[in-house]
Formats: structure tokens, C-alpha cells, sequence
């Protein structure tokens, strides 16, 4: 057996097993006991929606077939958990959080779900969620959901997990399993991963599929992988991506992915780039945020990266202008014809979840409700001018005036920019007090970011976000494994139940 489950990567658990010193079932078995011992049980994380009653034999099988024919590759038989809106077909629920969706059944796996099985992976579970990927209400409270309850922070247990990823955040950083899949629309996998103390990827939109994706809006929804480590993140990545003809955006990728990301990881990644920070909207509003901002940049500096200091994004203070019209119309247009193709399902459309949550509004919505249901249901469809007007608008301020203007003028290889603010406390009054973030501009522009620890205030994980054009997922992996390598930020929590300054 390895000595040590907690912060073992991907490839120390595959050598173990190719030594003969762990089996994927032993592993499997490990991962469930500490989901037995932290989830369930003791601070209670709550991340896990539910486990995998087939994962002890999946593992088994992939065992018998590592002696008989070898490996498949470096997820062979390693233990990842899935957001509970990536669809299965096996005996597992997906349901976004929502009661509604209990008992639904999809006709097809997500093709990402496809992929990691074919890559060898055991899929431990589903992790618990922000309902509806935190696209229900405007006061909701990140990490809450009525059929898993609420997600919490390992890092203090009163403290936000953020959303909507957040049981695949707090399930990696608790090292629940070796890793763990997250989906964003804007800021859903960058937030839980900064506030948790891991590694998140918001990828491009195209370079992973998102059919079998419970949807909110198709022109910014992404998948990524969310792990303690820019190597594992790097691992898995490399498992999810590809083509899927069931998802039209993916034709863009062709040519553009890769199988294997690993190889961008460069401990000396940092010489000759030139990096900008965009200062305005993305600093200022928490000084303590900043400053490990400053200093991370300042290991940067020191590694042989050019600074451009401000590289500000000169249309950052429009970019909330037209994003929520966007998101209300393609959220009711995607939701519709998702549940629409549902085998079976009790919700057939949007109009039915909202009855279904009045219907059951003692369970559904006792802390928040669904105003921004009602919003989406009142839109008219994709062809309304409003909402074409709107995505054109998006588009245009958040490449052309946006990412793509400020690394053309400053010759960049990459932005660099906070985060976002540490966890808030939580609270099912007045739900999130988020205060800030940096997602805003890859969400609408569809191109990738990755976040790394970056340090803590009172042990409240931050992270520093890098950023940059479509496809350009190596040179950001290649800049934040050399922070990563260089910083060393990533400590495991201590599930104390409020912050040091308490």
C-alpha cells in the first residue's frame, strides 16, 4: 500500500499499482471509507451526493484487466467523482441537485463520462451541487441543493464552498478521490477551486463535449477538471477531451486538443512570457486578496516573466451588461431540450419544474426561490432580437475589446488576475456575499483560465487565476505548473468549524 492516501497524485497512485503495492479496488475502498468518515460522518463536508454501489467491482475488473493486458493509461483504475448534472447510465441518480429530478433516466452517458471510462477511470460518485448550477435564484447560497443540503468549506465549515462545483471542489480537497469533474458557466469552476485550495480548468468552450450535461446556456457552458494538482488536473484533462458529433461546438477543437496535456508541464515555464495583470474590476475590492496577488506576481517576476502592469481589459465594466439575457433565453431553450430527450422523467420542461417546485415548496425553496426560473420562462426563444443583439455583444466585448485587444497591444502570452476573495460566510437568510472575481471575461468569450492556490488569509484558501485565448490551455498549464512547482501553496484543511480569526 502507499504510506500516505492524503495528497497522492494520479501518477504516485498509478505507479503504486504498477509496483503491485495497491490495487484500484484497495484504493476505491480507502476513498470510500474517508467519504464515510468526513462526509457523512464528523465536520459532515456533505459533497458527496451519492456513491457508486458498482464502484468496488468496476475496480475489481479493471484490476484483472491491468495483469492481463496491462494499463490503459494513467487513469487506469483511479477513482474520480462526477458534478450530479453529468448524466450516467448506470445505477446512479442525475438530477442538478433538484428533487424534480429524482427517478429521471437519460437515454445516453455524457460523452465526457464516456471518455473517462474508456480512459479507465473508476467513477466513485456524484457530487453535490448548487441546484440547477446555482441558475435558480439571484439570492441563492452557493453549494446548496434540496437533495443533497448544503455543501461546506473543509477549510472552515462555516465558510461558503462557493458554486456551483462545490462538491467536486471540497471532495478534492478533502482527498476524497484522486480527482473530481466540474462544469462552468461563468466562474462555477474557478470559484469552489480558488475558495477549496485546488486547481480548476475552465476549459475552452468546444475542447470538451457537453452533451449529457444538465445545461444552462450553450454559448458559455464548459466542462474542466478540478484536482489538488496541475499534473492530476493536466491527467485528466487529457481523458476528457475530443470531437463529440452530439455536441456541434466540439468541430472547433479538432486539431486544437490534445491527449496528452502533461507534456506543456515546465518547471521553468515561466522564463520569457509576458504576462498582464488587468487591475481594473479584478482587484480592489478585498486587501488581503491583493495582497497574495502581489506576491504571487512577484514569484512570477522572479521566475524570468516579463510583468505588464496595468494590462487593463478596457471593456471590463460593460462585460455584466448583456450576460444575464443571454443566460435566460439559451437556459430555457437548453433546459427544455434536455428534459425533453429524457428516457423518463416527471419534468418535461422549465413550465414543469417551476410547478414541481411550488408544488413541493417546503423542500424546494425554504431559503431561497426561482426568480430567475420565472425570468427564463418569460423569454420568447433564440431568434429574438433582443437576445441575438445581446450574445453579438457579449462576444465583441469580451474578445475583440476584450482578452483578444489587451494581449494584442501588450504582445501577451497570457493575463493574470486575483481570483477572487476568500470564502464569505455562509448564509440561507440573504444568501452569497461574494464580492468579487475575475471569470467574467473567459465565461462570456468561451476561452480557457486555470486557477492554482495561491496563499490564505486566516486559512481561508485564495487563488491566482492565468488566462488567454481559445485553445490556449498548454501555455496556461505550462505557467501554472510553474507557479505551483515554485509557490507550493496547496495544504490540506483541518475542518475547523469557523476561520483562524475567530
Amino acid at each position: 500500500m502507499i504510506s500516505r492516501l492524503e495528497e497522492a497524485t494520479i501518477l504516485e497512485l498509478q505507479a503504486a499499482m504498477e509496483a503491485g503495492k495497491l490495487t484500484s479496488r484497495a484504493l476505491v475502498q480507502e476513498y470510500l471509507d474517508r467519504i464515510a468518515k468526513l462526509d457523512k460522518a464528523g465536520p459532515r463536508l456533505n459533497s458527496i451526493a451519492e456513491v457508486n454501489p458498482d464502484a468496488l467491482v468496476i475496480a475489481r475488473r479493471l484490476d484483472e484487466e491491468r495483469v492481463k493486458t496491462g494499463p490503459r493509461g494513467p487513469l487506469h483504475g483511479i477513482p474520480v467523482l462526477l458534478k450530479d448534472n453529468i448524466a450516467t447510465t448506470d445505477k446512479m441518480e442525475t438530477t442538478a441537485g433538484s428533487l424534480a429530478l429524482i427517478g429521471s433516466r437519460p437515454s445516453r452517458e455524457a460523452y465526457v463520462v464516456k471518455k473517462l471510462r474508456e480512459a479507465g477511470a473508476v467513477i466513485l460518485g456524484k457530487t453535490n451541487l448548487s441546484e440547477w448550477a446555482n441558475f435558480r435564484s439571484s439570492n441563492s447560497s452557493s453549494g446548496w441543493s434540496a437533495r443533497g443540503g448544503q455543501v461546506r468549506n473543509p477549510y472552515a465549515l462555516d465558510r461558503s464552498p462557493c458554486g456551483s462545483s462545490s462538491g467536486s471542489a471540497v471532495a478534492a480537497a478533502a482527498n476524497l478521490a484522486a480527482a473530481a469533474v466540474g462544469t462552468e458557466t461563468d466562474g462555477s469552476v474557478l470559484c469552489p477551486s480558488s475558495v477549496n485550495g485546488i486547481v480548476g480548468i475552465k476549459t475552452t468552450l468546444g475542447l470538451i463535449s457537453r452533451a449529457g450535461v444538465v445545461p444552462i446556456a450553450h454559448s458559455q457552458d464548459t466542462v474542466g477538471p478540478m484536482a489538488r494538482t496541475v499534473e492530476d488536473a493536466a491527467v485528466l484533462l487529457g481523458a476528457m477531451a475530443g470531437e463529440d458529433r452530439m455536441d456541434p461546438s466540439t468541430r472547433s477543437g479538432i486539431g486544437k486538443s490534445h491527449r496528452d496535456y502533461t507534456k506543456f508541464l515546465d518547471c521553468d515555464g515561466m522564463r520569457g512570457v509576458r504576462l498582464g495583470v488587468p487591475r481594473e474590476v479584478y482587484f480592489g475590492y478585498s486587501d488581503k486578496a491583493d495582497a497574495i496577488a502581489e506576491a504571487a506576481i512577484g514569484v512570477m517576476r522572479r521566475m524570468g516573466a516579463t510583468i505588464v502592469d496595468p494590462a487593463d481589459i478596457p471593456s471590463a465594466k460593460h462585460m455584466d451588461e448583456g450576460e444575464m439575457t443571454v443566460l435566460l433565453h439559451e437556459f430555457k431553450a437548453d433546459l427544455n431540450r434536455y428534459l425533453s430527450r429524457l428516457a423518463s422523467s416527471k419534468v418535461r420542461s422549465l413550465k414543469d419544474v417551476i410547478a414541481f417546485n411550488e408544488k413541493h415548496k417546503e423542500k424546494e425553496l425554504k431559503y431561497f426561490g426561482q426568480d430567475l426560473f420565472l425570468k427564463a420562462e418569460a423569454t420568447i426563444g433564440l431568434k429574438d432580437r433582443v437576445y441575438q443583439t445581446a450574445l453579438k455583444k457579449n462576444h465583441r466585448l469580451s474578445r475583440k475589446e476584450g482578452i483578444d485587444y489587451v494581449m494584442d497591444k501588450h504582445h501577451l502570452d497570457a493575463l493574470v488576475a486575483l481570483t477572487g476573495a476568500p470564502a464569505w460566510v455562509i448564509d440561507h437568510v440573504d444568501g452569497d456575499h461574494g464580492i468579487g472575481g475575475s471569470s467574467q471575461p473567459t465565461a462570456l468569450a468561451g476561452y480557457p483560465a486555470i486557477t492554482v492556490p495561491a496563499g490564505f488569509v486566516f486559512g481561508l484558501p485564495v487563488g491566482i487565476t492565468f488566462m488567454g485565448r481559445a485553445y490556449s490551455e498548454p501555455i496556461l498549464i505550462r505557467l501554472a505548473y510553474a507557479f505551483e512547482q515554485a509557490s507550493r501553496h496547496r495544504t490540506p484543511p483541518k475542518y475547523p468549524p469557523t476561520t483562524a480569526s475567530e
